[in-house]
């Protein structure tokens, strides 16, 4: 398929700046089903992974259990039962839920420990980000020679226009996205489509990161890698919880969730006030996405959770605050599973395959760096889902090692939000420079 041919198919089937495609209505279009099903679903992966049948284990041994919270909601998507584009379930969840469970999580942080964990974690981290600037423009000169016109176009039909909104994604997450839709202008079509490999790929690495939490201690073999300071913060984060662990009373859920949403509250309230401000009087930091409301919600959050942490509401975990904060996150998992198209795999099959390319480019950055420093495969899986996700799915592959990981996720996740903007516009100029006239 051609450019002009998949810039029309777009014209025709996408109709939101989200990526999702519709042909017919939605069989359920009633937002208090769908989070009644979502949640069914969560309830059904919790539930058999807990499960003592062999073939279930097996399963499990195999898929990740995060995996499939985000595979059943994405079948609702592709058998039309549910339209993405007119549910506001995604935007309640990353703009209620994500700052909340952010604070839920940070609660209970130790912050000299991860101090303690080393350089080797911002090391990955920026590695990542320098895998998604350079593959963009790497992944057009291999396409360009048998393929030109899957990298090509004019105007705001230029590829790489499009490529620069991934870019933004890839490196910080929806806000730099937004940005580099505005100082580049593709057009709504080929936006659309890029939305759509940008969900998908990015979800195809996810699996293989699952994957690979099973086998981090060979990972970690194969690298020689010293995974004693991780193993040291999840100990006396383990062990924290378990001196302060009680029997949760009514009202100390109370608290927690007014702890969680009172801090969503204020971090509502000032970045409505923040963010307009930096708008009008500074505009020379809008390049680093201190304009956006959504950049400062997320810090915020990740500061008051920081700075209670430092108080005696930390003692909340122990009444089970970061258990709280881990259900709220998975139902923004849910929701994120509900964007993703798998059909567009086929439809954009081409623009899939530039996708994948530059991923694998990000990811061979990543093991290549990886194994000259020796770094566990822990900093190696979240600093990649640091820029590629940002705080909707650093922490969870955080927590997925080990619960009290999470706010190692959060906290790189918070700079691939500041290095978002930036590292996409060197990357846009790279491939502006690459692509096909």
């Amino acid at each position: 398929m051609n450019l002009s041919a998949l810039l029309a198919a777009a014209f025709s089937t996408a109709t939101t700046a989200d990526g999702t495609t519709s042909s017919s209505p939605a069989l359920i279009t009633n937002d208090a089903v769908i989070f009644g099903i979502l949640m069914v679903m969560l309830a059904v992966v919790f539930r058999t992974s807990q499960s003592s049948q062999p073939t279930i284990k097996r399963f499990y041994k195999f898929v990740p259990m995060l995996l499939m919270c985000y595979f059943l909601p994405s079948l609702l998507t592709l058998g039309k039962i549910v339209d993405p584009s007119q549910s506001a379930l995604y935007s309640v969840a990353s703009r209620y839920l994500l700052p909340a469970s952010l604070i839920l999580l940070t609660l209970s942080v130790d912050l000299r420990e991860i101090v303690r964990l080393g350089p080797k974690a911002l090391v990955m981290f920026l590695t990542g980000t320098c895998g998604v600037i350079l593959g963009g423009p790497l992944a057009i000169l291999m396409v360009r020679p048998f393929a030109p016109e899957l990298v090509g176009g004019d105007g705001p039909d230029a590829v790489w226009r499009g490529m620069t909104t991934v870019a933004g994604s890839w490196i910080g997450g929806g806000a730099n996205q937004v940005a580099m839709r505005e100082i580049y202008q593709p057009s709504d079509a080929l936006f659309s489509v890029m939305v759509t490999i940008d969900i998908l790929v990015a979800e195809f690495w996810m699996i293989f990161l699952l994957l690979g939490i099973g086998k981090a201690t060979t990972i970690d073999r194969m690298f020689g890698a010293d995974s004693s300071s991780i193993d040291r913060l999840e100990q006396k984060m383990t062990a924290f919880a378990s001196r302060v662990t009680r029997i949760p009373t009514t009202t100390d859920i109370i608290v927690i969730l007014a702890i969680a949403f009172g801090g969503t509250a204020i971090s509502h309230a000032l970045a409505d006030t923040i963010a307009p401000w930096v708008k009008e009087h500074a505009p020379s930091l809008q390049k680093m996405s201190f304009d956006s409301q959504f950049f400062w919600l997320i810090i915020l959050a990740t500061s008051i959770g920081l700075a209670l942490s430092m108080t005696r509401a930390r003692n909340y975990e122990g009444a089970g605050a970061s258990k709280i904060g881990t259900v709220l996150i998975y139902v923004l998992v849910a929701t994120i599973g509900m964007q993703m198209d798998l059909s567009a795999i086929v439809t954009y099959r081409g623009l899939f395959l530039v996708g994948l390319i530059w991923m694998a480019i990000h990811v061979g950055l990543m093991f290549l760096v990886g194994y000259f420093i020796r770094a566990p495969y822990f900093f190696l899986a979240v600093g990649s889902k640091a820029n590629i996700g940002g705080a909707a799915s650093a922490p969870v592959v955080a927590a997925a090692f080990h619960p009290s990981l999470a706010p190692v996720g959060v906290l790189l996740a918070v700079l691939g939000y500041v290095l978002g903007t930036y590292g996409a516009w060197l990357s846009a100029l790279l491939m502006q420079e690459v692509a096909p006239g």
